[in-house]
């Protein structure tokens, strides 16, 4: 068989795999992120050997970068400021304190009890300072919780995704060239913030303009410009500077949600779905390139790792950046078990276990293997039983509040545009 057919009977496959395990996930209201990793274990070479991700050579790194870009992006289009100004402080500590203290912690736990080197221990936990928000999202969705405590865990999702990812380069880059100076890694993660903070703003801002414009860009083309723009401003940002760009999606999708332009509604819903397929797509080729045997291999210490990571740094992290906050000790304690990982962390591991592996560094595959058992255990674990520990702690929401919520934000957009064109009829009438 040829070299392209393989390639386009791979990507078919993977596309059909993954679509399958999202329509057994909704109809089963389980988190699709566990039949995704299952169906791709399953599928790949260490189960019936039907896919061979490895055929994509290179091309899998730039297929993950585009593809988390759209995630990323998609994430930041849900979030609304108005919400985020009520757990602004706890989101500002999550992302900056609490990144500080779960790189610490999942760094001392890897090292004690995986017995990793100090370098590939916070290599790993650089990897796992992030949640996964494409995980998050759809389970509070599911669960229905308090709207406090699941706009705290999506804001922490959408931003902390893009710093650890910065912050897992750093280390990544420290741990290559063997040269550890603080305070150029500090410079180094503010200057990739900043960029990608003032591209994304400034590209956001001219999009949501551009999409305004009826006269010239019809309805059918808008989604597709965005979709264009954020690839764009993506790529820019990645040659001025490497993994800033995940910065910029995710601003670009906060500014557009922020404009309340008239096709929002239809701009999210067409992300929604680019999300669910890049998802799809890329949870299935990356658990089909895992070796079980890997991760079998880490033995019991890598367990008591992330049940380290899972119910003591967790914990830590959420007790500090919330003290005093307004949390009661039942949202508290939902929000401590509530930190599944996602297609970051799992994306970041694969492309980190080949830059080792090339640099002929020791740890890659241990490291892709751990930050994969951390995903599986803390969806698994979290994922299924995230709707009993919301009714036992008293925190679920009615589906009628829940949709009256929906309701009002869907108004939310129509609002200023209304208001808008009340505006130019009283100029009209008072001429």
């Amino acid at each position: 068989m040829e070299e392209s057919l393989k390639t386009t009977v791979l990507l078919s496959e993977t596309v059909v795999a993954g679509i399958f395990a999202q329509v057994i996930a909704s109809y089963l209201q389980i988190p699709s992120i566990v039949f995704l990793l299952l169906f791709g274990i399953l599928l790949g070479s260490d189960g019936f050997g039907f896919l061979h991700p490895s055929l994509l050579g290179d091309g899998l790194e730039v297929l993950v970068s585009m593809l988390v870009a759209l995630i990323l992006f998609e994430g930041g289009l849900n979030l609304q400021l108005r919400e985020l100004k009520e757990v602004s402080s706890s989101l500002r500590n999550l992302v900056t304190i609490g990144v500080l203290i779960t790189l610490i912690g999942g760094a001392i736990a890897a090292r004690w009890l995986s017995e990793f080197p100090w370098s590939i221990a916070f290599l790993y936990a650089s990897l796992v300072v992030v949640t996964g928000p494409t995980v998050i999202q759809p389970l509070l969705k599911q669960v229905g919780v308090d709207r406090q405590v699941s706009t705290l865990l999506e804001g922490e999702g959408v931003f902390i995704d893009p710093i650890g990812a910065i912050l897992a380069a750093i280390v990544l880059h420290l741990v290559l060239s063997g040269n550890v100076e603080l305070f150029v890694s500090i410079e180094s993660l503010l200057v990739r913030l900043g960029i990608g903070g003032a591209i994304g703003a400034v590209g956001g801002w001219l999009l949501s303009l551009i999409l305004r414009q009826d006269s010239f860009l019809s309805q059918e083309l808008k989604n597709l410009v965005v979709l264009a723009s954020v690839w764009g401003l993506f790529s820019l940002a990645q040659v001025i500077r490497g993994e800033s760009g995940l910065v910029v999606v995710v601003v670009m999708g906060i500014v557009l949600r922020a404009a309340y332009l008239p096709s929002e509604p239809l701009l999210r819903h067409f992300n929604e779905q680019l999300s669910i397929l890049a998802n799809s797509v890329l949870f299935i080729l990356l658990a089909a390139d895992l070796s079980i045997a890997s991760v079998f291999a880490l033995g019991w210490g890598s367990v008591l790792t992330v049940l380290v990571l899972m119910f003591v740094v967790r914990p830590i992290n959420i007790l500090v950046s919330t003290w005093n906050q307004g949390f009661n000790w039942r949202q508290q304690l939902f929000l401590c078990w509530i930190a599944p990982r996602g297609i970051v962390a799992v994306s970041l591991a694969s492309l980190f276990a080949v830059a080792l592996t090339k640099q002929g560094i020791n740890g890659g595959d241990s490291i892709k293997a751990l930050v994969f058992l951390t995903i599986m255990m803390t969806v698994f674990c979290q994922g299924l039983t995230a709707r009993w520990v919301a009714s036992l702690l008293n925190l679920r929401i009615s589906q009628v509040d829940e949709g009256r919520s929906q309701l009002a934000s869907e108004n939310e957009v129509k609002i200023p545009e209304n208001r808008g064109k009340i505006g130019l009829a009283s100029e009209s009438i008072d001429s």
